[in-house]
Order: C-alpha cells, then sequence, then structure tokens
C-alpha cells in the first residue's frame, strides 16, 4: 500500500470517527475504546473493508456496521449505498491482500502432517488409567470448541496421547467434514516457523494457520525455548480460541511442570482442562493386548492364555513396549517354534526372558507399588513419577520410592529409572528421609505398615 494511499485512508476515517461521535444512538466511549482500533484496508465508492487485529473489536463494532455504512455515505458525500466489511487482520480477503498478491505461497510447506486413519475412538482401549482422558477427548470431538479449550493430556510416552488426539481429528473430520483439521508435532511446527521466515512467508503462515478449525498439537513440551515458535503459536492460538476453535495439546509433562515454557502460554494452557494418562493398569493391558493381537490378524484362541496374563503383567509400562513385547513373540513363535498353530506359553516366556522391565519378586513390580501408594494417598502414577514438588505428592513419591527398594531390592539407577529418570542420588536422599520419618513419627510409620500390607495383599 502506497504511502499517500495509507494517508488518505487515514484521514477518512477519522471524518467516519467524527462523524459517529456526532451521532446520539453510539456510545461516545465505546467509539474511543474499540472503533480507534479499526483501520481502512481498502475503500472504494462501493465496498470500504475495515481490518482489526482483534476479534473483541470486530465482534463489538460488527452490531454497528449499518451506522459505519451510514457516516462512510455522509464522510464520502455518495449517492449509492456503500457495503462494509470488518475483518480481524487474519480474516482478510486473499484476493484482496496486496502481501499476497506479491508472494506466491507454497501451500506444501504449511500444510498438516497426516492424521493415521486407523487412530480412532473406536480401537482405543479404555480403563481407568485413561477414562477420563477419553471422555474430555471424545467431547471435544462432538462439540468442537464449545466445551474445553484447550484440552490439555499429559502423560508418560507411549500411553496414547497421540492417538487419542488423532481420534478427535478424525471423527472431527468425518462428522464435520468442511472443518480444517491441523495436526503438528511441536519440532515440526518449529520447523515450518523457521522455514516461512526464510521465505519471507511468516505472514501467510500464520494468516493459514488462524483459518484452521482444528488445531491438534503433540510433544508441546519440545516447544520450550524457542522464542520466535512461542510468538507465533501465542498469536495463532489467541486468534483460534477467539474464535472458538478448537485446541488440543499432547505433552509428557503437566503444562506447570514444562521449563522454557512462556509463562502466558503455561497461563492460557491452565485455562482449559489438564487431564493425564497413567500407565494401563493390568486388565487394561490384557484389553489392549488381545486388541493388538486381533488386528494383527492373529486369533486370541491361538495364544496361551497364561501367555497373554504374562506379557500384560510385565510390559504394562506403556503400550510401545507392550506392543514390541508381542511383536517378539511373534517372531520368536514363527522362527524357532514347531507348532505353528499355537503360540506355547513356554515360547513366550523363552522370547522375552531378557525384555522383562521391571524386576519382580513374589509377583510384585514397581507399577505396583507405585499404583498401592497413588492410591492410598488419592494421586495418580503421572504424579508420583512427576516433577511436582508439593509436601503431599513428594511424601508419597518417597515412599514408593522406599518400598521399592524395601520389597524390590531393585538398584537404585534402576528406581530412578522407574521414577521419570531421576539420579541415583535422589533415590538414596529418598530412602534416607523416610527411614528417618519411621523413626520419629508413629502416624508415618503406620502409614507405611497399612501400604505395605495393601501392597502383600
Amino acid at each position: 500500500m502506497s504511502s499517500n494511499r495509507s494517508q488518505y485512508y487515514t484521514n477518512v476515517w477519522d471524518q467516519v470517527l467524527d462523524n459517529l461521535r456526532s451521532r446520539e444512538n453510539i456510545d461516545f466511549e465505546v467509539i474511543n475504546t474499540f472503533f480507534t482500533n479499526i483501520q481502512i484496508y481498502d475503500l472504494t465508492d462501493t465496498k470500504a473493508i475495515l481490518a482489526t487485529d482483534n476479534i473483541v473489536t470486530k465482534r463489538i463494532c460488527s452490531d454497528s456496521l449499518d451506522l459505519i455504512q451510514a457516516a462512510f455515505i455522509e464522510v464520502l458525500q455518495l449517492d449509492e449505498p456503500i457495503i462494509v466489511e470488518l475483518y480481524t487482520q487474519f480474516e482478510l480477503p486473499d484476493n484482496d491482500k496486496d502481501e499476497l498478491k506479491e508472494v506466491q505461497i507454497n501451500i506444501k510447506e504449511f500444510e498438516s502432517m497426516p492424521i493415521q486413519p486407523d487412530r480412532t475412538f473406536d480401537n482405543f482401549v479404555v480403563g481407568d488409567c485413561n477414562r477420563e482422558s477419553q471422555v474430555a477427548s471424545f467431547a471435544c470431538a462432538l462439540k468442537p470448541g464449545e466445551f474445553y479449550n484447550p484440552l490439555f493430556i499429559y502423560g508418560n510416552s507411549g500411553l496414547g496421547k497421540t492417538h487419542l488426539l488423532m481420534a478427535i481429528g478424525n471423527y472431527v473430520k468425518t462428522n464435520y467434514p468442511d472443518k480444517k483439521v491441523y495436526y503438528i508435532e511441536s519440532l515440526k511446527f518449529v520447523d515450518k516457523v523457521v522455514k516461512a521466515i526464510q521465505n519471507n512467508q511468516i505472514d501467510q503462515f500464520k494468516h493459514y494457520m488462524c483459518n484452521q478449525d482444528l488445531l491438534l498439537v503433540d510433544d508441546i513440551q519440545f516447544l520450550a525455548g524457542k522464542e520466535k515458535s512461542h510468538e507465533i503459536f501465542f498469536s495463532v492460538y489467541n486468534e483460534l480460541v477467539n474464535n472458538r476453535k478448537q485446541i488440543c495439546i499432547a505433552s509428557d509433562r503437566h503444562p506447570k511442570e514444562i521449563k522454557g515454557l512462556e509463562d502466558r502460554l503455561i497461563s492460557r494452557f491452565s485455562s482449559g482442562l489438564s487431564v493425564g494418562i497413567d500407565s494401563p493398569e493390568f486388565e487394561t493391558s490384557l484389553a489392549i493386548l488381545r486388541m493388538k493381537i486381533k488386528n494383527s490378524g492373529n486369533e486370541i484362541e491361538d495364544v496361551d492364555e497364561r501367555g497373554l496374563n504374562y506379557i500384560a503383567s510385565n510390559f504394562s509400562g506403556n503400550i510401545r513396549d507392550l506392543e514390541g513385547a508381542w511383536n517378539r513373540v511373534l517372531f520368536y513363535a514363527i522362527m524357532f517354534q514347531k507348532n505353528k498353530n499355537y503360540i506355547e506359553f513356554e515360547t513366550i516366556v523363552n522370547a522375552l526372558k531378557n525384555q522383562v522391565v521391571v524386576s519382580e519378586k513374589d509377583g510384585l513390580s514397581s507399577k505396583k507399588i507405585i499404583k498401592c501408594v497413588a492410591d492410598y494417598y488419592g494421586l495418580t502414577r503421572s504424579q508420583i513419577t512427576g516433577k511436582t514438588r508439593t509436601k503431599n505428592i513428594s511424601n508419597a513419591r518417597h515412599i514408593s520410592i522406599y518400598l521399592c527398594r524395601k520389597l524390590l531390592d531393585l538398584p537404585y539407577m534402576k528406581i530412578g529409572e522407574e521414577f521419570g529418570n531421576r539420579d541415583h542420588t535422589t533415590i538414596i536422599s529418598a530412602c534416607n528421609k523416610v527411614e528417618k520419618e519411621i523413626k520419629k513419627d508413629t502416624n508415618f510409620l503406620a502409614a507405611v505398615n497399612e501400604i505395605e500390607k495393601l501392597i502383600m495383599s
């Protein structure tokens, strides 16, 4: 836009504002607060395109377009009515934007990552560990933008967060085909921002992103420390939420535990609904395993039931471990078992004898200990193994660590891995704290003994 035309538009809009102020049917304070945030984007004798930088101004001023139209007619001394349209910066018509004419957009650089069609709600196995997340995700898919915005799903790797994001995307694509669905991992978002800057297309990229109806962002924790990407994501986020477009985010930790993420983003994430996913309990692990076997083209009846229980008991840390264990069993049975029609218990044990993730003793595991402690204190596995340091969570975490050492006799480094890859010195310190507390606090000792009984029962 030339400087002369820009100045002309500014002068005309100032006259329009003066005209509006002279009218009795519009509040003077409303004009000064909101109408002054508007600029003329394009103007002819038949049409005026107005632009503002925020959705609030647009919503308030849109109710007065007839008054703005009358003001334009008087200021420009027109004989015929003029069409007045008001947009936010991201909504400006593509065919009227000089900037978009000057730069040819390569849409392929902006496009969504693929959403796997087999990730649906129908084949997502629901249990106590993920019921809350599944219900919230399904609600967002049913009514995008109406319930929880944003929806923030957090939990350790391999528990089904990506499956839920893609299930939301697949449901919306199927039931609302007119809606634009966009899925991306945060590192890919950073990459797209970098390329857009290099190609001088950052405004076009923001415009493209702000036209989406459903934004699904995976592994948001990797956005931490990326300042320019923070800025772009923040701008897109605000525009989408203000326009009641649904945003769903996944991370390996609660938003308040993500270091390097801007406070303004953490605040906005926390304003929606945050739901956690825990490691699947035995029953859910077994149900997931059965579904994996069915989807692999095998029949459940062709696998020894004790073997299925063995896999579900020992590889329920996350779903990827469970799937990897089954793939190893399948390979081992095909290659080394003589009877190809039925996978025997001995085959399963032999295939996995060096693969068991958690050391066991008398049927116990660190997973079971953590679950018992979590249930006793009304917490989740994610809270106990996470980074939160509030007193009640820290106490539960220390007791869990102490009992893993006492009941399983696991190495400190191994216990550290089970509790979010903590250093062995942290594990030693936790054990020492519990031992000291037991000696001086009888109530604390009683609680530890009661939990131990629950674990052993």
